[in-house]
């Protein structure tokens, strides 16, 4: 005689048909999971068979943020900040206290703006790499506890980096990854790829907009083929905010508009900037396109002599003691964005390499790809960093790099001095002149009067000449391949799910990279054991270095580190 455990036992075991699934909807029991709905792989077991794509852990490392998870997911499971809340040590019970909330915290003298947020910097001069290791250390344990829920196995590990890292913070990183974790190999993989890859592309302009700079980097084939850079990021974003704001608070309090050093916190500016800060469009500030013009270089216009608009809103700042509540125009909290990343009250001539506008910066990277990679990359160009998610953004940045493009053309040279008069009035009749089926050298003249002689056009403002096998093999690419990937020379945004996606992506199909470290190898030499597999070569090699010479250290000829060499 079978009991009522074993009749579900068996239930639960035998294949139910038609009748039987009948049976089961009609038992008063607890709710079931449908029989063809999946279980979420939030709730499975990490060390189950069918969960074989969890020998990975995805991460992407940021100067503020990290974020993991596991391959085959659209999103990270954890996002964690280096902020000095997330680094308290044990028994700092300040968070439970009323007043921590409502206390305006002050920077340590001697921090930059910011500083105590961030895990690390590109200038190692005064960095500490002891508590680099340690903060990151803390992070990871908190990640794979609290978020991954992993089992001890090893797992692999595909971290994602900024391409240009100092080998010194590379190393703390991997040793962090290496030593505490047991990581067995780590691939690392370079995010402006990655936010390719997330994108479907293969070829792409990257423009990262983080937190201490933004890097625009052009990307042909899986490939970085050339990369700018520029200061003007979320770091000096966040501080004109502040600035902005200390004027605010010092004009209502004294009637001046005399800014109060460090009177609006870190913690204040960002909340401010994440909640209300957006960017105008280039028909609402006209006078942002000064910069991209280099015959107005000397004319520019104040910000304030735009007209405001009429709306306000009012910040709470609980913090301050007593507590106030600011009444600010709106049109004033799109200010920072227009100081800090397009510099439309400073004149070119005060701008260096290092601190370009964004617009200008996307420009000069375009300007300096090969013709047909340029062709490629200015049609599929990829916003992302942290930054970007600024309202207006995003359509301000393509339309002014719209506007530079109109007005500049592809011209490498920036000033023709003297000549430029002459060259003005060739691109004049260029213009006026119609365009007719004569000849490529009756198309260099102007004018066939005998007393006006023709006014030959330089060859690089002279029409080429029509090339037939070109324009066949255009006509037969069109055949085989769809119009929407043919598509270039235009301007043009494309969306991204971002670096992470793009690893998870990556890691899922199994693919391996250029560089992949073994454990075994880093810790017995370091960075060189950074493996790159060889390619196929015909060339039948030596196999031996002759007597007493042996290979160097983590066999050198097939070691690299790639873009991080």
């Amino acid at each position: 005689m079978t009991t009522a455990t074993d009749r579900k036992v068996s239930i639960g075991r035998a294949r139910p048909g038609p009748s039987r699934l009948q049976d089961l909807a009609a038992t008063p029991e607890s709710p079931r999971t449908p029989l063809l709905r999946s279980t979420s792989s939030i709730y499975g077991s990490p060390g189950g068979s069918f969960r074989s794509e969890d020998e990975y852990v995805v991460l992407e490392l940021g100067s503020r943020y990290l974020r993991g998870g596991f391959p085959g997911e659209s999103t990270p499971r954890c996002t964690l900040g280096f902020g000095p809340d997330e680094q308290r040590r044990v028994g700092d019970y300040r968070q439970w206290d009323p007043e921590y909330s409502t206390t305006r915290r002050k920077r340590k003298r001697g921090q930059e703006w910011g500083q105590e947020f961030e895990l690390y910097r590109m200038d190692l001069s005064d960095v500490d790499l002891g508590l680099v290791e340690d903060k990151f250390e803390r992070v990871m344990r908190e990640a794979y506890n609290k978020y991954f829920l992993l089992d001890p196995k090893p797992r692999r590990v595909l971290l994602a980096l900024p391409p240009l890292m100092p080998r010194e913070l590379l190393s703390t990183v991997l040793s962090v990854l290496f030593g505490n974790f047991q990581a067995p190999s780590i691939t690392l993989m370079s995010s402006p790829i990655l936010s390719t890859v997330a994108a479907g592309l293969r070829s792409a302009l990257v423009i990262d907009i983080g937190w201490a700079e933004t890097t625009v980097t052009g990307i042909y084939e899986y490939r970085e083929v050339h990369q700018r850079r520029s200061i003007r990021a979320g770091k000096l974003l966040s501080e004109e905010m502040a600035k902005v704001l200390d004027a605010e608070l010092a004009k209502n309090e004294s009637g001046s508009s005399t800014a109060l050093p460090d009177q609006v916190s870190f913690e204040e500016a960002e909340e401010v900037l994440t909640r209300v800060g957006w960017c105008k469009s280039r028909e609402d500030y006209p006078q942002a396109s000064a910069t991209s013009s280099d015959d107005d270089e000397n004319e520019f216009t104040d910000a304030s002599e735009i007209q405001p608009n009429e709306t306000s809103i009012s910040i709470p700042f609980l913090a301050s003691r007593p507590p106030k509540t600011l009444t600010i125009p709106f049109s004033t909290l799109s200010s920072p964005a227009e100081t800090a990343l397009f510099a439309s009250d400073t004149p070119l001539y005060d701008l260096d390499d290092h601190d370009q506008p964004l617009h200008l910066l996307t420009y000069h990277a375009l300007l300096h790809l090969p013709i047909d990679v340029r062709g490629v990359c200015m049609s599929r160009i990829i916003i992302t960093g942290g930054v970007s998610n600024l309202p207006g953004l995003k359509s301000r940045l393509l339309s002014e790099l719209q506007a530079i493009v109109q007005q500049r053309g592809w011209d490498p040279v920036k000033s023709y001095g003297s000549a430029s008069k002459r060259r003005n009035q060739l691109l004049r009749k260029r213009r006026q002149t119609p365009k007719t089926n004569l000849p490529h050298s009756a198309k260099s003249t102007e004018s066939t009067d005998p007393t006006n002689p023709p006014v030959p056009l330089p060859a690089g403002l002279a029409d080429p000449e029509p090339d037939e096998i070109s324009a066949k093999l255009a006509r037969l690419s069109t055949k085989t391949v769809p119009a929407a990937t043919t598509l270039g020379g235009v301007i043009r945004g494309v969306e991204s799910l971002g670096a992470w996606a793009g690893g998870s992506l990556i890691a899922q199909l199994r693919i391996r990279g250029i560089v992949e470290i073994e454990r075994e190898k880093f810790l017995q030499h370091g960075l060189h054991g950074a493996s790159r597999e060889k390619e196929v070569s015909v060339v039948p090699q030596r196999q031996t270095l002759g007597p007493g010479v042996r290979p160097g250290a983590g066999d050198r000829g097939s070691w690299s580190l790639g873009v991080w060499a």
